[in-house]
């Protein structure tokens, strides 16, 4: 089960997802880390707090997205309470991410600065084993990046080795655009974040065995 909740970011909170207003205009992309600010768990027992970090700078391949809500889903309080060891802390959590485009690297296609865009479960992969050439990069089974509580293969250049990714409980994130999505026009923004992880958990076993109403 999960809902969705908004986050706050550089000002006191961000306008509704609703509001029409005119894409930002895109600033010349940094070279180097931003800051964020997000809510982080700094041990299994402590309650989740304010956090400051440092988020990787923009590459050729990278979209910025300042996020304005994210799901709260149960693997968020597992990992947090490191009921499934192996969390590394501060952890920050969130995977159902929604947002608006604020910068893209010289390389991004998809995706223009003002749209508005999800991040699931997964930000990276190796891009060279055989369930990556197929498109199926959640059974990577060499480089698999996970959105938080995993090695950031793309941590800003001088950062120490194994920097790990922290999720959507934060005021922005920077991802490669492969791992980005496009929200349809028209979709409720808040209403779309648990459609990250709890929906496609729930929608791709029923697509893929082809289930009919009724059955």
């Amino acid at each position: 089960m999960a809902t969705a909740t908004k986050t706050k970011g550089r000002s006191a909170g961000h306008k509704s997802a609703s509001h029409k207003s005119a894409p930002r205009a895109s600033a010349i992309v940094s070279k180097e880390p931003s800051a964020a600010k997000g809510y982080a768990a700094q041990s299994a027992t402590s309650p989740l707090a304010h956090f400051d970090f440092v988020r990787r700078a923009v590459g050729p391949k990278d979209v910025q997205i300042e996020i304005m809500y994210c799901g709260v889903c149960h693997s968020d309080l597992h990992t947090a309470r490191n009921e499934w060891k192996g969390t590394t802390y501060p952890c920050v959590p969130g995977h159902e991410i929604i947002g608006r485009v604020t910068a893209v690297g010289s390389k991004v296609k998809k995706f223009k600065v003002g749209g508005m865009v999800g991040v699931g479960c997964m930000v990276g992969s190796c891009r060279g084993c055989a369930s990556c050439k197929q498109g199926l990069e959640q059974y990577c089974d060499k480089e698999i990046t996970f959105t938080y509580n995993s090695i950031d293969h793309k941590a800003p250049t001088g950062s120490a080795p194994g920097t790990q990714t922290y999720g959507g409980y934060s005021s922005q994130i920077v991802v490669d655009e492969d791992f980005v999505l496009k929200l349809p026009k028209g979709m409720d923004p808040a209403a779309a974040a648990p459609l990250l992880c709890a929906g496609i958990t729930t929608y791709s076993p029923l697509r893929h065995w082809n289930v009919k109403k009724g059955q």
